[in-house]
């Protein structure tokens, strides 16, 4: 959470890099303060067809950057004749983070950027002072990270399914909205990215997952 007024999200957010391509998964909650703003805000935004990030943080903040990161990606399609490489968005990205830390009031995010390309699943963490770390495995952002974390590291290991992955991803944004006061809202959103693109799950395939994990 942060001090500033505006619409933030308490938020949990996960990523996780499978074999066969990215698993992303988030909660729903926005506040104002004390008040919840929304209880169905999606906080996973495709970019391109193969590229998305998560939002922790401001809304404000997460949907400008989300414009500027669109048309920049798109414009580079124009002049480039290819798709943008995942690690080049993340690059993208970090500079306009970047060059908003020395203003009055920095961007208040934390962003999980992931795609696929010519490399395989790529995963990166932005934050708001710049920095893009790629991760080879998993992480989560918000303030229900740290629970989330702790289910992460227990079920996670090399060379795992993006469908066993999905099972895990709901595992962990499931234990943080049990325990974390901003995290929440009416369900949990689930996409996978791999060659065939970026694809959010519908509800009643995220039912199927959160029912199969109660046994």
């Amino acid at each position: 959470m942060t001090d500033v007024k505006g619409v933030s999200t308490g938020t949990t957010t996960v990523g996780i890099v499978c074999r066969d391509g990215i698993v992303l998964a988030a909660e729903r909650k926005a506040t104002m303060g004390y008040l919840v703003a929304a209880k169905k805000d999606l906080k996973i935004v495709e970019i391109m067809p193969h590229i998305a990030m998560t939002q922790a943080g401001m809304v404000g903040d997460v949907q400008a950057l989300t414009r500027y990161l669109i048309a920049e990606s798109k414009l580079y399609e124009l002049r480039t004749r290819r798709r943008i490489p995942v690690k080049a968005a993340a690059s993208l990205l970090a500079n306009i983070l970047y060059g908003g830390r020395w203003s009055y009031l920095p961007y208040q995010i934390q962003i999980i950027l992931a795609g696929y390309d010519e490399t395989g699943p790529n995963l990166f963490i932005l934050h708001p002072d710049g920095s893009s770390l790629e991760e080879k495995e998993y992480f989560s952002t918000g303030s229900g990270s740290p629970i989330a974390f702790g289910v992460l590291e227990t079920l996670f290991k090399d060379g795992l399914s993006i469908d066993e992955c999905k099972k895990i991803a709901a595992r962990a944004v499931r234990a943080a909205v049990e325990r974390d006061i901003a995290s929440g809202g009416r369900g949990i959103d689930i996409a996978i990215i791999n060659k065939d693109g970026f694809r959010l799950l519908k509800e009643a395939d995220v039912e199927k997952i959160l029912e199969s994990i109660k046994k």
